[in-house]
């Protein structure tokens, strides 16, 4: 039976909380005090002494594997709420939304203060991130590492973490091409320093050995932590501690409420020893990850423009010799010529108070859009990790400066339209910006010159790619990821000129490596689900 100090402290709790269910236990709603700062949602607890122990939990998962319930677990466990005391605390609130849609859209922290004591020598912060996988929008998934991204580098953030938990169903027998998907993506996310700090939390048990799980997480070859033996750190728990106690299940229930003690306590005991780990080199991983991401879109728009201009010199090419042919007979000519354009196409985006949610940073010089889905939250990209230590963009053509940039909702976008030429257009277009030049080259000589400069950046775009390729084999926890496997084959296409022979043939490798473990499956789910769900809007 509870003690009548623990008892008098819950009541204390009780009054100022909202009870949600009668019956046994009885459900409560925490008291918490919300707050949203630079866009950064934080649900409280109690007061924060100053200089007190507090150890931080990071939550990660596939949709519908309980997170929101284990978060409730842990802040029941460090408050000491027994068996006995048949009530239970809530503090991650229920959302009114369909259950298709009822999973949690954003990353929030919880911060359980003034518990201290009661089970745990430390306070406890946990962070709750969205369901991978989820099945409402095909870009969810990046948007976790993005809203991560600013947590970890927010003044108010998260700078190291003691444990991450990788949560998934005791239940999960397979490694089916979703499951691997998750993993990957979990997992692909954090720097190589992480290892150690990595623990499988396993919901839904039934109390037996998780062996499915277990293989499930081995197969997908998810690194984490191990113990003296070289066996996996796991601790799993069951779903059920706020279930109604009939007669029937009563048995049933409190065995289970027992088990997840136990390994809660476990689960604490570990946490209390382990180290913290500071998020630098993962910060480093998704800075990489994005950077990657956006040089090949970056690229991909920059080669449709190549095109577009290698096009338009040849018709110029032919266009010119039209022309001398014609003035040689005293005879006037003009043609209508393709020519490509940068405009500007609306995008998703806004602001919240005076940051920006959603929206694009793009050059203003090169007339380019460095990053698609910027989540910095200043109007000229302050922060944003495109900009290197001299406030230089990092993905652009000429490298432009901080301060030719903006965020907006739009996108620099390539188009073409049919513009009339006569002679003295074209040979005026390749005068400009030839000083330096020898005074008697031609203008077709001019030409050629210009498709070379256009390849030239080409070849910069792949190298560039290529550096955060191989950057991130370095540091990332996860080396073979689904994230470079889906860039492999443009990169491999692209770069056949011969002095890229060497980073063609590491790539190969690459590619072969991570085929060999099923990552091409997993892929090949994400590339699917995503147009379901395009086919489903």
């Amino acid at each position: 039976m509870a003690t009548k100090n623990s008892e008098t402290f819950l009541s204390s709790i009780i009054e100022t909380s909202q009870l949600i269910q009668s019956g046994s236990p009885k459900i409560y709603q925490l008291n918490t005090v919300t707050k949203i700062t630079e866009g950064l949602k934080t649900v409280t607890v109690g007061t924060k002494k100053v200089n007190e122990l507090n150890k931080t939990i990071l939550l990660l998962g596939e949709t519908g594997t309980g997170k929101s319930t284990l978060i409730n677990v842990l802040v029941n466990y460090a408050m000491g709420v027994k068996w006995g005391h048949e009530v239970w605390f809530k503090i991650v609130e229920e959302e009114t939304t369909s259950q298709s849609e009822s999973q949690t859209s954003d990353v929030i922290m919880y911060q359980i203060f003034g518990f201290e004591g009661k089970r745990l020598p430390f306070s406890l912060t946990l962070v709750d991130t969205p369901g991978y996988g989820d099945n409402r929008d095909d870009t969810n998934d990046d948007s976790i590492a993005e809203r991560l991204l600013e947590w970890f580098t927010s003044d108010g953030g998260i700078h190291e973490v003691h444990a991450v938990g990788l949560v998934l169903k005791a239940s999960d027998n397979r490694l089916s091409d979703r499951l691997g998907y998750v993993f990957d993506s979990v997992a692909s996310l954090f720097g190589a320093n992480m290892e150690k700090n990595m623990f499988a939390l396993l919901t839904h048990s039934g109390g037996g050995p998780p062996k499915n799980a277990l293989t499930a997480l081995a197969d997908a070859q998810i690194k984490y932590a191990k113990d003296e033996q070289g066996e996996p750190v796991y601790f799993k728990f069951d779903n059920c501690q706020s279930d109604q106690r009939t007669e029937r299940y009563m048995r049933k229930l409190k065995n289970a409420w027992k088990d997840s003690e136990d390994e809660m306590k476990r689960f604490m005991e570990v946490l209390n020893v382990t180290e913290a780990q500071t998020l630098r080199t993962t910060v480093e991983v998704i800075n990489q990850r994005n950077q990657l991401k956006d040089c090949i879109i970056n690229l991909q728009d920059k080669l449709k423009f190549i095109e577009l201009k290698k096009t338009q010199i040849d018709q110029e090419k032919a266009f010119s010799i039209k022309c001398e042919e014609k003035m040689k007979a005293n005879e006037n000519y003009e043609e209508d010529v393709d020519e490509p354009y940068k405009d500007k196409e609306p995008i998703k985006g806004g602001r919240w108070w005076f940051f920006w949610v959603k929206g694009a940073t793009s050059c203003l010089q090169c007339e380019e859009t460095c990053h698609h889905k910027c989540p910095c939250t200043f109007q000229n990209g302050r922060y944003c990790p495109i900009f290197d230590g001299r406030d230089h963009c990092k993905v652009c053509t000429n490298k432009c400066e901080r301060k030719h940039h903006v965020k907006e909702k739009w996108i620099y976008v390539t188009k073409t339209r049919k513009v009339r030429k006569t002679y003295e257009d074209i040979k005026e277009k390749y005068m400009e910006g030839v000083k330096g030049m020898e005074k008697h080259s031609s203008t077709l000589e001019r030409m050629q010159q210009e498709m070379e400069k256009l390849l030239e950046q080409e070849h910069e775009g792949l190298e560039k790619s290529f550096q955060h390729i191989t950057r991130l084999e370095s540091i990332a926890l996860k080396v073979d990821s689904i994230f470079t496997l889906k860039h492999l084959d443009f990169l491999i296409e692209r770069m056949q000129d011969q002095k890229f022979a060497e980073e063609v043939r590491k790539l190969k490798e690459m590619k072969q490596r991570m085929e060999g473990k099923n990552l091409r499956k997993a892929l090949n789910y994400a590339a699917t689900a995503g147009g379901d769900k395009k086919k489903q809007k």
